[in-house]
């Protein structure tokens, strides 16, 4: 069976139909609207002063580093000593300290 999703974009300010999305980011925060053409033309018209005398930033670091190829490897040899001991741990999500550390005294021979 087909199925066809259709995904009609209303606009964020008078509830009419939204051609585009815009993004933006203030105060720290990022945010995103849809609106329609004549109402997008109206939001950059409000904020072209501001941006004429801003200067561009650069991106944002992520707080959180990436997760590398060894600490995903080390997550599953726990889960996989856990799990041959009886230890429920969940399949995704973070360790339970407790879980880590007797992993770790095992692996000392403590």
């Amino acid at each position: 069976m087909a199925q066809r999703v259709t995904v009609a974009l209303e606009d964020d300010l008078d509830g009419g139909a939204a051609d585009e999305t815009l993004r933006f980011a203030f105060g720290g925060a990022d945010y995103e609207i849809d609106l329609s053409k004549k109402n997008a033309a109206k939001f950059r018209k409000q904020l072209a002063p501001f941006v004429e005398h801003a200067r561009r930033a650069g991106r944002v670091q992520s707080r959180r580093p990436a997760r590398t190829a060894a600490s995903r490897q080390r997550s599953g040899d726990i889960r996989a000593w856990a799990k041959d001991r009886g230890i429920a741990v969940s399949e995704r999500g973070r360790i339970p300290a407790s879980v880590v550390e007797q992993y770790e005294a095992a692996a000392d021979g403590r």
